[in-house]
């Protein structure tokens, strides 16, 4: 067999690199940073040889393939040497799309495709199948291939796990929405992004489906532009579709095939015009799966908010406290301050990915009350907002931040967490951000 060196030691790396040496390959993993003790423990378990901290660069140069995590970009020195060899890299989902058959259900997008995943994936299970989630949320799906058997996936996809990808392919293919984020990445170039989004359906057949967002002008300009053999489904709340989602007064309408099904807003467990989208989307993939209107209709009315996503934490003194920490760019932020129907205290900031915060000031005039910086370097949030005479602060801690926040609120209002920005200025990730905000929250 093949000598396949990994590139990255978390989730995704050592997911593949266990994969490999269940397949019979020579695996080398290589992570230039520490890499966590539970993934050591992983390697380890597996007997599989790694290095932390470096690149030996003679171990991953001889490589007959390389698995490259998403976390790594194309432009560091190693992945560059590589190309200039022509050693061919893929990414996990590539490689271990290989040795699965499963019918997989991939959803990709700027905002939305948590939810959707996992609102997908509680779908499936109420159906009885037999069903794994993995990609971007829960477990590594090539460790899922190396471990477990599912008759189907649901995937996370994000636009780095797509970047590497040549032959795979999914059965059902969703594209939540479209807007900027991680153009860093892109050569600050939004037609790559959107470029690598679609990945996600280049290899779609006529028994594939793709659903997506028909009211989004970036999506469905690129599709202008390219060919796609496989059944459309789209979704929208502004216009009728002849097969897809569309809204018709108090409803969802699905059509597909020759079935026209009602969904009723009012029995939706998710809120707000981006939940709407998002639950769209799930139905038309568990309709494109063969399950049941009555499972769908009892799963969508039963789904729990996922975590850090409009996550209610507590209510305190008639305050409501709203994690949303997953919310890292404008558009997340701007459906979070949308659907809230109470005052706002938002809690801003973090890095920022060259954010344009005045797509937000409508919402801000009209929902927020009070602001809360949260990061290191506030001073574009100050600028973008000073001036509408809200009372603002800086915090440099979650918890500084909410006690600022409570000290703003008055009963009856939203404290909510929505931070349009990345966490890696105070936090490890978002989900760290939402822990602490969490545990500050439950000290009041």
């Amino acid at each position: 067999m093949s000598r396949i060196v990994v590139l990255g030691g978390a989730e995704s790396g050592v997911g593949a690199a266990v994969l490999a040496k269940v397949k019979g390959h020579e695996v080398f993993l290589s992570d230039k940073g520490k890499i966590k003790d539970e993934y050591v423990e992983t390697l380890k378990k597996w007997d599989i040889p790694y290095e932390e901290g470096h690149h030996t660069e003679e171990l991953i140069l001889n490589a007959d393939e390389v698995v490259k995590s998403p976390g790594i970009p194309g432009t560091v020195p190693m992945v560059q040497k590589l190309r200039a060899q022509g050693t061919h890299i893929v990414s996990e989902i590539e490689f271990a799309s290989r040795y699965d058959s499963a019918k997989k259900i991939c959803i990709t997008g700027s905002n939305g495709k948590t939810t959707t995943t996992s609102l997908i994936y509680y779908l499936l299970q109420n159906a009885g199948l037999n069903v794994g989630l993995g990609g971007n949320i829960g477990k590594s799906y090539a460790y899922q291939v190396a471990t477990e058997h599912f008759d189907y996936y649901v995937l996370e996809i994000s636009s780095f796990q797509l970047d590497d990808v040549y032959d795979f392919k999914p059965d059902i293919a969703i594209i939540t929405n479209i807007t900027p984020d991680h153009l860093d990445r892109y050569d600050h170039k939004m037609e790559n992004y959107v470029a690598a989004k679609f990945n996600i359906t280049k290899n779609l057949t006529r028994d594939d489906c793709f659903i997506f967002d028909s009211d989004d002008d970036i999506t469905i300009g690129h599709l202008d532009n390219i060919i796609l053999r496989c059944k459309m489904l789209p979704f929208s709340q502004e216009k009728e579709v002849k097969q897809g989602a569309f809204l018709r007064d108090d409803k969802i309408v699905l059509r597909y095939e020759e079935e026209e099904t009602d969904l009723y807003l009012q029995e939706l467990a998710l809120g707000g015009k981006h939940n709407i989208y998002n639950s769209m989307a799930a139905a038309l993939a568990a309709k494109a799966s063969g399950i049941d209107n009555e499972v769908i209709r009892n799963s969508l009315a039963t789904f729990q908010p996922i975590e850090h996503r409009l996550e209610p934490v507590l209510s305190i003194k008639d305050v409501l406290y709203i994690n949303d920490s997953k919310a890292t760019n404008i558009d997340s932020a701007w459906y979070a301050l949308e659907c809230q129907k109470r005052p706002v205290v938002w809690i801003v900031g973090g890095t920022d990915k060259g954010n344009d915060y005045s797509i937000l000031n409508d919402l801000v005039r009209e929902k927020v009350k009070a602001i809360v910086c949260l990061g290191v370097d506030n001073a574009k949030i100050h600028a973008a907002f000073g001036s509408m005479g809200k009372p603002m602060t800086d915090a440099l801690s979650a918890e500084e931040a909410v006690r600022k926040s409570a000290e703003f609120a008055e009963p009856g209002d939203v404290v909510l967490l929505s931070p349009c920005c990345a966490s890696f200025d105070l936090f490890k990730n978002y989900e760290d951000r939402g822990q602490q905000f969490k545990e500050a929250v439950r000290k009041l």
